[in-house]
C-alpha cells in the first residue's frame, strides 16, 4: 500500500478524502465509479465472457438504480464470479478507524468502540485502509448458518474481562454482516438458509437493526448486499422467503453459452492450457467437439436438465484431453502436442462426474451415455467440415479388409505410416488446412478425427482398441452389445422389483 496514505484522523482530514466523500454510501460509490467506465467506454467486468448482450447491462441497470439484487443460474454459469467482480467498481483504497470490527467510517463511527477511541485519541486517532479485496465479504449458505453467524452475538469473555453488562455493544462479537459494513457481502444458494435467517437479514436490509439474544442494538451498517440461487432450488432445498424477496430489487437470470464459438472463448479462457516447457497446438475442431459435448449433452433426455450441466465441463474436458496428449508426447519424446478425437474418450473421469443422470441414465450406466454424446458431439462437428466430402474410397479400403490401429503406444510417425496405406485419406484432410507440408501430429489428429466422424456416422467401425475396421463388423459388435445391454438392464428390472417386494413384505 502506498506510504502517502494518511496515518491519523489528523492527517486524513488533511487529505483528499474529505467527510463528504466518505459519506457516500457503498451503493452511490459503486454507482459512482460505473458511471465513470461506462463514459469512458470500458469494459464493465473484464473477463466475463457471453454476457455483454444480456446479464451485464441488467446488472448496470441494478447498480445504476442502488438496488439489492440477485443471480439466478444453474451451476457453472459465472454467478460467484460476476458478484467477486463488483469490487472492481470499488474505490482503490478507503480508510477506517484502525481495530474496529465494523470498519467504522472516521467522520462518522457507528460502534461504540471507535466512538471512544476518537473521543480519547482525537486527530491522534489511528487510521488503516481497506483495498476492494477487503471490502467483500462472501458467505455460502448452508441450512446450519445461525443468527449469530450473519449478525453476532453475545461474548461473555469479553464483558468479564472489560467488567461490562451483557447488554453492552463492548461485549458483543459481530457476525459476517456487520463486519462486511462499507463493502460487499455476498450470498451464495440463498435458499438454504433457514426462514429465520433469512428473516434477520431482510431486517438488516429495510431497517438496519437487529436483536442480539434479546438486546437491540441499533446498527445503521452501510452494505451492498447481493445473492446468487439456483432456480431449482425454490422448490428442491428451500425457498427464499417472501418479505427478503419483496427486499431483493432485481431478479437477473444467468445463463449457458448461446452459441459454439462463445463457449470455446470461455473455455480457452479458463482451462490451464499453456503448459511450461511444452509445444502446445490444439486443434480448432478439437476444441468444436469439446464444446458440443457440453451443449448436446444440455439437450440429452438421459441428462438432468434441472442440475444443468455446468461450463465447467468443457474446461475440465480441455484440461485431460490436453494432459493425455502431454503425456503420449513425452513418452515418444515428440516436441508438438497436439491433442486427437481419442483424447477425448480418454477425458471419461472428468466428464462423467460433472452429468447428472435421469432414471433411464442411471439404467445405461454414465460411461455409455457420455460415449453416446461424444460421438453425436463428433458427428455434428464432422459435417461442419466433411458434409459434403465423398468418403466412400475410405470405406471400400476399409470393406477389402483393411485396418488401422491408432493409440498412444506409438509414436505420430508411426500412426502415419499406417493411416498413409488408406487411398484417399490424407487428400481429404483439406477442409482442415492440413496438406502434405503439415507435421505428422497435425496430419495424425486431423485423419484421426476423419476417422472417428466416420465411425460416429456408421460408415465405419472402431472397437475399444480403438482400430479401426469395415462398418459390417461394427453391425455385429453393436449387435452384441445391444444385447448385453438388454440382458444387463433386464436383470437390474428384477432386481428393482425384486427389492420393492420384498419392501412391501415388511410393510
Amino acid at each position: 500500500m502506498a506510504t502517502s496514505l494518511p496515518a491519523t484522523l489528523g492527517q486524513l482530514r488533511k487529505s483528499e478524502y474529505s467527510p463528504e466523500r466518505l459519506a457516500r454510501s457503498v451503493k452511490d460509490e459503486l454507482r459512482e465509479n460505473l458511471i465513470a467506465r461506462l463514459r469512458a467506454r470500458e469494459t464493465i467486468f473484464p473477463g466475463i465472457v457471453g454476457y455483454e448482450d444480456t446479464v451485464v447491462p441488467q446488472i448496470v441497470n441494478a447498480i445504476l438504480s442502488r438496488h439489492n439484487f440477485i443471480l439466478l443460474g444453474l451451476r457453472g454459469q459465472a454467478k460467484s464470479r460476476i458478484l467477486r467482480a463488483l469490487t472492481t467498481l470499488l474505490d482503490p483504497h478507503t480508510p477506517y478507524v484502525a481495530g474496529s470490527e465494523v470498519r467504522d467510517n472516521p467522520y462518522a463511527p457507528i460502534s461504540r468502540y471507535s466512538r471512544d477511541l476518537i473521543a480519547k485519541h482525537g486527530d491522534e486517532t489511528p487510521i488503516a485502509w481497506m483495498t476492494p479485496e477487503d471490502r467483500f465479504v462472501e458467505k455460502l449458505a448452508t441450512p446450519d448458518v445461525t443468527v449469530a453467524d450473519l449478525v453476532g452475538d453475545i461474548d461473555p469473555i469479553k464483558a468479564a474481562r472489560s467488567n461490562q453488562d451483557l447488554g453492552s455493544e463492548l461485549t458483543m462479537h459481530y457476525g459476517l454482516l456487520p463486519r462486511a459494513n462499507r463493502g460487499i457481502f455476498a450470498i451464495n444458494e440463498v435458499p438454504d438458509l433457514a426462514g429465520k435467517i433469512q428473516v434477520a437479514l431482510f431486517n438488516i436490509m429495510q431497517e438496519g437493526d437487529v436483536q442480539i439474544k434479546g438486546y437491540p442494538v441499533r446498527l445503521p451498517l452501510d452494505v451492498a448486499i447481493v445473492f446468487s440461487a439456483n432456480p431449482e432450488d425454490y422448490t428442491a432445498r428451500g425457498k427464499i422467503v417472501t418479505p427478503l424477496k419483496d427486499r431483493i430489487g432485481s431478479e437477473i437470470r444467468t445463463h449457458y453459452p448461446e452459441d459454439i464459438e462463445e463457449g470455446i472463448r470461455i473455455t480457452a479462457q479458463e482451462a490451464w492450457s499453456e503448459r511450461p516447457a511444452t509445444k502446445i497446438e490444439i486443434p480448432h475442431y478439437v476444441r468444436q467437439v469439446i464444446e458440443q459435448i457440453a451443449f448436446t449433452a444440455r439437450e440429452d433426455k438421459k441428462v438432468d436438465k434441472r442440475s444443468g450441466v455446468s461450463q465447467r465441463l468443457p474446461i475440465t474436458t480441455m484440461e485431460l484431453v490436453l494432459s493425455n496428449a502431454e503425456r503420449r508426447a513425452l513418452i515418444h519424446g515428440e516436441k508438438l502436442v497436439v491433442p486427437r478425437i481419442g483424447d477425448i474418450y480418454a477425458a471419461l473421469p472428468g466428464i462423467t462426474g460433472k452429468v447428472e443422470l435421469e432414471y433411464e441414465g442411471e439404467m445405461r450406466g454414465a460411461d455409455t451415455v457420455i460415449r453416446e454424446i461424444i460421438r453425436t458431439a463428433v458427428a455434428q462437428v464432422f459435417d461442419k467440415y466433411f458434409a459434403g466430402t465423398d468418403t466412400q474410397q475410405i470405406e471400400e479400403w476399409f470393406n477389402l479388409g483393411g485396418t488401422v490401429q491408432l493409440n498412444d503406444t506409438q509414436p505420430a510417425s508411426a500412426s502415419l505410416a499406417e493411416l498413409k496405406q488408406i487411398q484417399g485419406l490424407l487428400e481429404k484432410l483439406s477442409p482442415l488446412k492440413i496438406d502434405g507440408e503439415a507435421g505428422a501430429e497435425v496430419t495424425v489428429s486431423g485423419a484421426e478425427f476423419l476417422l472417428e466422424g466416420m465411425t460416429a456416422h456408421k460408415r465405419i467401425s472402431r472397437a475399444e482398441e480403438r482400430v479401426f475396421t469395415a462398418a459390417e463388423k461394427k453391425q455385429r459388435l453393436d449387435q452384441a452389445t445391444q444385447f448385453a445391454e438388454r440382458m444387463r438392464e433386464r436383470e437390474q428390472e428384477e432386481e428393482f422389483n425384486t427389492r420393492n417386494r420384498t419392501r412391501r413384505g415388511f410393510n
